[in-house]
């Protein structure tokens, strides 16, 4: 039988016991928090991208419901070809800005993960990257803006 990779035992260890947080993750399986950061985040996209194949076939938009099921149980059973490294990736202003990435996953990652939706998100977005631009006050004031405007509509 052939060995599991990290990654797998990783996915498998995440799917069994999603509450564990991802530092004490890194630290069973003796690998960094980015890693796990990363595996969760492909765990993540493969189940939004199954979630949209069945939407896309409960529209009537899919030919066979089995082979949707398959292509959607094969893309989340490896992961994506991603180098292990402690450097950071070269910032991309547009699509991945270096203030984006702090802390080894990215925002709006953590934002999709839990849902947070429009206002709520801005709160997350701005609270975190505050520190990491030039108008820390402004940044965490817009935070409260969004914090006021959803509990107005809570």
């Amino acid at each position: 039988m052939a060995k599991k990779s990290l990654a797998a035992k990783i996915r498998a260890h995440i799917t069994k016991h999603p509450g564990d947080i991802a530092s004490e993750v890194a630290n069973k399986f003796n690998t960094s928090i980015k890693y796990v950061y990363v595996l969760k985040s492909q765990m993540n996209k493969a189940k939004r991208d199954a979630e949209q194949k069945e939407l896309a076939y409960q529209a009537g938009k899919g030919r066979d419901r089995a082979a949707w099921q398959t292509i959607a149980v094969v893309s989340s059973s490896e992961p994506l070809p991603l180098p292990i490294t402690t450097e950071e990736p070269a910032a991309d202003p547009v699509n991945h800005p270096a203030h984006y990435k702090v802390g080894g996953i990215e925002t709006i990652d953590f934002i999709e993960a839990k849902a947070l939706g429009y206002h709520l998100g801005n709160v997350v977005k701005y609270i975190t990257r505050a520190d990491h631009k030039s108008n820390r006050k402004q940044d965490l004031e817009k935070a409260r803006w969004y914090l006021d405007r959803a509990i107005e509509r809570a």
